[in-house]
């Protein structure tokens, strides 16, 4: 079964036609998809900022919003990952939002996908232990070939 624990990277290239669109739409064949609560926040935000900056119509960044609300994505608690984020996120010197995705990512025992290259570089260039295997787009599609 291929599972994969998304980020609003990934996410908000399902409601906004850019480079990685087609990429992360493939991901939607994954058997489960996961994240995090934190996810529905930060996309929001990615939409408002691109509404502001005059990228987006206001009213096509509410359609892309409720869109998202129901897209196919088991959600769980930022909450229940607080303290694996936090240490994560110490432990990479990286945003801590990051770290929640990362969390979810060990719990589920799969791996993360993201769009999001200091991520990516982040983890790769840790010696940390504990990360979980981190994709980028082309990478997990690669994976669902197989």
């Amino acid at each position: 079964m291929i599972r994969f624990v998304v980020d609003a990277s990934v996410a908000l290239k399902w409601v906004v036609d850019e480079v990685g669109s087609a990429e992360a739409t493939q991901l939607r064949q994954a058997e489960r998809l996961f994240a995090p609560d934190l996810i529905f926040a930060e996309c929001a935000n990615a939409l408002w900022k691109k509404a502001r900056r005059g990228e987006m119509e206001r009213e096509v960044a509410l359609a892309a919003a409720r869109l998202l609300v129901h897209a196919q994505i088991e959600i769980r608690s930022a909450r229940a990952l607080m303290e694996q984020a936090a240490e994560l996120a110490l432990a990479l010197d990286h945003p801590a939002y990051d770290g929640f995705y990362l969390a979810l990512a060990v719990v589920k025992d799969c791996p993360l996908v993201t769009a999001d290259a200091r991520l990516t570089q982040a983890v790769a260039r840790s010696a940390a232990a504990g990360l979980p295997e981190t994709l980028t787009l082309t990478q997990a599609g690669e994976r669902l070939k197989t």
